[in-house]
């Protein structure tokens, strides 16, 4: 068994652009994609009923993913179900395909209501099959007040693809949007279920690639598994020493910060590195680490000039100085990997040659904005860049030449030849102070070990919220978990990873 095989694959996740051009390419196939994505549907629904059970609903829109949940209400009638089925709409303006699956549903024998009956909890499941992929607006009056409708039915709710009201592509909200139990998605995923507000709408998510995705070409993004970077994931030989580990080199924490730069720190040591070097700003920090002594603590400048790093982190706690600007610009001429988070982020926004410098460093780069640092690089707003999280993720790569990490709710990693990857793991407990300094020390742990820079960054992304996850399991969270709890949580799964 090799490494990669001990965890699950990555999965494809496409834009709406991409999978019109699949649904094209397949427009013949037999039986055809809605008759496909009806059964993959009906599987799930009846994880939700019981033969003698309330009978579920399910509403149908105007366009395919109407004709989805009208195969989907005949399958259930063929199962001996009787499905509540509603349509609010004209059957002679559905699209060719949906007019069709509407029609067999209605010959054998299926009736269809105008409006959600106004009895409630008298349904064992609700299918939302009214808007799909194809949504970029908010849904009109009729539409919006069913989907309230289904938001307040009392029961498990299941989405058709997408819930209804949330962007495939950015996971935008036009309100209102069906908040669902499950969703059953058809083909491949798509960015706007993972990323910003989706996994609050989605729940459970099944992919159901209704038997085509083996004859597709590699999705641009993809989703984070550790089969991604199992290459480096090897055991330490018995003859190791902390010259073979990686000396990790940190610049930052300035006076009232120096907190950041400590977590980044301590996060690096306990993820391996052989020797960490701390170069704290601030003229009063202390000549030692009381909580983490193994720490070395230098001069900034001294940190640079003794080559003493094979990878360097600047920017926690940083400030913007000018001995801060002083340092950055002296950081970026080295040769070394390069992690820049924070301050330094802010720095280059505020200076375009420095930018400029950055984007020409031949070592490896790595950028790590939250989305309010995205957007002063990329000269626009934080409500621009969390509109669309991979096309602003892209950007940034490509701009700096570097891997990009654009941190929040489904995190993005995007590469400058354009790929691009969303983290799953991860809960509400990350949204604390100090989170971004400890990601920032485990990935440059990893640069520093000789990781290449994608492989570091998404590993260090996807421990981290794992890490998080974990604690929170264990009930040290979600509520009140800290940055540095999340560091021995993550040092604990990374062996794990190692083990054989």
């Amino acid at each position: 068994m090799t490494l990669s095989s001990r965890f699950p694959p990555p999965r494809p996740i496409r834009d709406v652009a991409a999978l019109r051009e699949i649904e094209a390419r397949h427009a013949d196939v037999k039986p055809p994609l809605m008759e496909r994505a009806g059964a993959a549907a009906l599987n799930e629904a009846l994880n939700f009923l019981a033969p003698d059970g309330p009978p579920p609903l399910i509403v149908c829109g105007p366009g395919n993913n109407g004709g989805d949940g009208f195969v989907l209400a005949r399958l259930l009638r063929e199962r001996g179900f009787a499905p509540v089925t509603v349509f609010t709409g004209k059957a002679h303006t559905l699209p060719a395909d949906a007019r069709a699956a509407h029609d067999r549903y209605r010959a054998g024998g299926g009736a269809i209501l105008a409006d959600i009956p106004s009895v409630g909890n008298q349904y064992a499941l609700a299918v939302d099959a009214l808007f799909g992929i194809g949504l970029r607006r908010l849904p009109e009056t009729i539409y919006a007040k069913l989907i309230d409708r289904i938001n307040g039915i009392g029961c498990p709710v299941l989405a058709l693809d997408i819930p209804s009201g949330l962007d495939a592509d950015t996971g935008r909200v036009f309100s209102p949007a069906v908040r669902a139990d499950a969703t059953v998605t058809f083909l491949a995923l798509k960015p706007g279920l993972l990323t910003l507000e989706g996994p609050d709408h989605c729940g459970v998510i099944s992919v159901q690639d209704l038997g085509i995705d083996g004859a597709e070409p590699p999705a641009r993004g993809q989703t984070i598994t550790p089969a991604l970077f199992a290459a480096h994931l090897k055991r330490r030989p018995l003859n190791s020493h902390k010259g073979m580990t990686g000396s990790v080199g940190i610049l930052g924490g300035d006076a009232g910060m120096t907190g950041a730069a400590l977590l980044a720190a301590r996060a690096a040591l306990k993820m391996g590195a052989g020797r960490v070097y701390l170069g704290l700003l601030d003229e009063a920090a202390p000549a030692v680490d009381a909580v983490q002594p193994e720490l070395m603590l230098r001069q900034p400048d001294d940190i640079l000039s003794a080559d003493l790093a094979t990878a360097l982190a600047i920017g926690p706690g940083l400030g913007r100085s000018a001995r801060a600007l002083a340092l950055l610009r002296q950081t970026a001429a080295t040769a070394l990997p390069l992690l820049l988070d924070a301050d330094a982020l802010n720095l280059i926004a505020e200076h375009p040659a420095l930018a400029k410098q950055i984007r020409r460093r031949s070592a490896p780069t790595l950028i790590t904005p939250h989305p309010l640092e995205a957007a002063r690089l990329l000269g626009s707003d934080a409500a621009t860049v969390q509109a669309d999280r991979v096309r602003a993720a892209l950007a940034l790569a490509e701009k700096l030449n570097a891997v990009a990490i654009l941190k929040g709710c489904g995190s993005v990693i995007a590469m400058p030849d354009e790929r691009w990857f969303i983290n799953g793991s991860g809960n509400p407990g990350m949204a604390s102070a100090g989170m971004g300094d400890v990601l920032s020390g485990i990935a440059t742990a990893l640069l520093a070990q000789g990781w290449a820079a994608e492989a570091a960054a998404l590993c260090a992304v996807h421990l981290h919220g794992l890490a998080a996850d974990l604690l929170a399991g264990g009930g040290n969270g979600p509520l009140g978990l800290t940055a540095s709890e999340t560091i021995d949580a993550a040092r604990r799964i990374f062996n794990i990873w190692h083990q054989p």
